[in-house]
């Protein structure tokens, strides 16, 4: 029997890798992977591991996982009217969602370092010419005369990352999120009026039960009321980019410090992969995305490499089967519990479920 192999952050580098950028100048990658190392965490382990904690809860049904942004981010969103739009709908689903189903509401963003963009194909044709395919600002440019893969562009996503999270921590510090303001939640944006009506209703009857409480003189925890928690989570996808964010805590453990959370995609999980690899070694609880061509045996061993001790909240299964094929996740759900894995179950309800439109979009 061969040992078992050891883990490193660079142990990926040994196997088989899809969706990866086509660098032409590796003294230059090599230099920015360098700058990378050295530049001081996103987000702290202590955070990371109060997310599992939290998603374990939701594991065992005490709390509701709700994980919104965008796609792909752009440089060009690092404002603050876009970021504050982003977290406006975010808090405001999850108060709808804490308030009718009377359970907590654990955030998980989509931002501040959602730059990557897997693609099906290398190159695509605009106006009858072929070009590199667009793969997020952190690879190369949406503009077509610059669809160069360049090494820079993940330093500059580190930079818009740090911004971005730093005037999310920002915000909600200085009360973005507070409870006992929600009305500051616009729905400006909403251009359904009987939805935005049905909205204000549900503020104005969370705003009526808390002015009966403090009438009371019911106790009311400032803490709680004014401090919202909110996770950045992103593709774990350019493995260059990540092993450079990976860092050693003093509990000996690994952790990626570029977000809370990181999932590895449909298109990125084969079992012998690379991504799988470097995803079995960190200690942030992780996502997989789950689709029609997942087989039960398959998802099984998956489980059992990325979590091998099993450990609740660690792993969060992100489904994305669209209607017409949800009846194809009842055997994986089976397995799952007849393994007796521990997961999170999460419904991606935007894959699948598209159509095409007469501009082709």
């Amino acid at each position: 029997m061969e040992p078992k192999a050891v883990w490193s952050p660079s142990s990926w580098r040994g196997k088989p890798i899809k969706q990866q950028p086509s660098y032409e100048n590796p003294v230059e990658l090599s230099d920015t992977l360098k700058t990378i190392k050295h530049l001081p965490p996103l987000v702290h382990q202590a955070e990371i591991e109060d997310l599992k904690r939290s998603l374990a809860k939701v594991e065992q049904g005490e709390k509701f996982l709700l994980q919104g942004g965008d796609c792909a981010e752009r440089f060009q969103d690092c404002n603050a009217e876009s970021i504050e739009g982003k977290l406006k709908i975010i808090l405001q689903m999850s108060l709808v969602l804490s308030y009718a189903g009377r359970i907590p509401v654990v955030r998980v963003a989509r931002m501040a370092g959602q730059y990557a963009k897997p693609r099906s194909a290398p190159t695509e044709v605009i106006d009858g010419k072929e070009y590199p395919s667009f793969r997020g600002d952190n690879v190369n440019s949406f503009t077509v005369s610059d669809r160069r893969h360049s090494p820079g562009r993940l330093t500059q996503a580190y930079f818009h990352s740090a911004a971005t999270l730093n005037y999310i921590r920002a915000s909600l510090e200085g009360g973005f999120g507070d409870l006992r303001h929600p009305e500051h939640w616009n729905f400006d944006y909403v251009k359904d009026k009987a939805l935005a009506q049905e909205y204000n209703s549900l503020v104005d009857s969370i705003l009526d039960s808390m002015d009966f409480f403090q009438t009371i003189h019911a106790s009311l925890d400032e803490g709680a009321l004014g401090h919202v928690s909110l996770y950045t989570s992103h593709e774990g996808l350019i493995l260059d980019y990540e092993e450079a964010l990976t860092r050693k805590g003093p509990n000996g453990k690994y952790y990626n410090a570029g977000a809370h959370f990181l999932w590895i995609g449909d298109r990125t999980r084969a079992l012998d992969g690379a991504h799988v690899e470097y995803f079995s070694g960190i200690s942030n609880p992780i996502g997989m995305k789950v689709g029609t061509s997942m087989q039960p045996d398959e998802l099984i061993e998956l489980l059992r490499k990325l979590n091998p001790q099993n450990e609740s909240g660690k792993v969060t299964l992100i489904t994305r089967f669209g209607a017409e094929n949800v009846h194809k996740l009842e055997p994986l759900i089976v397995a799952v519990r007849e393994a007796k894995q521990n997961v999170v179950w999460s419904c991606d309800p935007m894959h699948g479920n598209t159509h095409l439109s007469t501009s082709g979009f």
